[in-house]
């Protein structure tokens, strides 16, 4: 499961297709943060694994978290305070941040303005903010599949299925953010590598250990992966073949992203 010397946060990193995806594409995105003040702000899916290749990337981060979730467990992985960031109310300065990256956050809120404006808010002029949400597309494939299937977006504890690209624009324009650039990752054959994860875990193992919580679609402790960890090491074994699979996304035009980012800038005279 995990090795001496690797902590069981990047062990569990390294076998998650979608995650890796969503670094890759946010860092392409993000470039260099050298010399830059950046805040993280996820949502209770995250044990720190993405926070630590942030910091690697470069750059001063503050971490924070909307669900309050797992604080402490991630605070000491990453040898850094994760701060609780309420979606109305950051607990940050104006102009505090150079870059503000907003990940699988608004599809959990009820209402996207307020945490957008606070994003807005702690940015410095010509700051700039990435937000990664799902697609929330009907007509995507395997959004269809994933509700057929019971996983509606309740079940990932959301209060929306997600954005087009087009509809995130609008939200942070709304939110009197200029965007400036999109992009997306996991397509068809990621999401359905993905989709088998999660359905096993919160319909098969952990209704065999009393059910999941609602939102809890994947281990995010140590303790919920040492539950299920004879499952997750066969897993493992599975994982060179799911890799395999996934590299099939190639073959899906870009358009067809279940995952979407927007980059947009604060600008004064907006």
């Amino acid at each position: 499961m995990t090795t001496s010397t690797t902590p069981w946060q990047l062990t569990m990193f390294r076998r998650s297709l979608k995650k890796q995806l969503k670094l890759d594409a946010l860092l392409k995105l993000m470039g260099s943060v050298d010399g830059q003040n950046c805040l993280l702000v996820t949502c209770g899916d995250n044990n720190g694994a993405l926070n630590y290749y942030f910091r690697e990337h470069g750059g001063s981060w503050t971490w924070g978290d909307v669900a309050a979730e797992n604080l402490d467990e991630m605070s000491r992985f990453l040898g850094d305070p994760v701060q609780h960031v309420p979606d109305g109310r950051f607990p940050f300065p104006d102009a505090h941040f150079d870059c503000v990256v907003s990940i699988d956050v608004l599809e959990h809120v009820d209402d996207d303005q307020p945490f957008l404006r606070e994003a807005r808010r702690v940015l410095r002029p010509d700051g700039r903010l990435l937000v990664t949400v799902p697609n929330g597309d009907p007509q995507l494939w395997a959004n269809r599949l994933k509700w057929w299937l019971g996983m509606t977006p309740e079940v990932y504890g959301h209060t929306r299925a997600g954005y087009t690209v087009a509809e995130l624009q609008t939200a942070v324009q709304t939110a009197n953010l200029h965007p400036t650039g999109s992009g997306g990752y996991s397509r068809f054959f990621t999401e359905i590598v993905e989709l088998a994860i999660n359905y096993g875990y919160v319909f098969v193992l952990s209704r065999k250990k009393g059910g999941a919580d609602p939102g809890h679609i994947a281990p995010t402790t140590s303790g919920e992966l040492k539950t299920h960890g004879a499952a997750y090491r066969l897993y493992s074994l599975a994982y060179p073949l799911m890799r395999l699979v996934s590299k099939l996304d190639a073959l899906r035009p870009a358009r067809t992203n279940n995952a979407v980012i927007v980059v947009a800038i604060m600008k004064d005279e907006l």
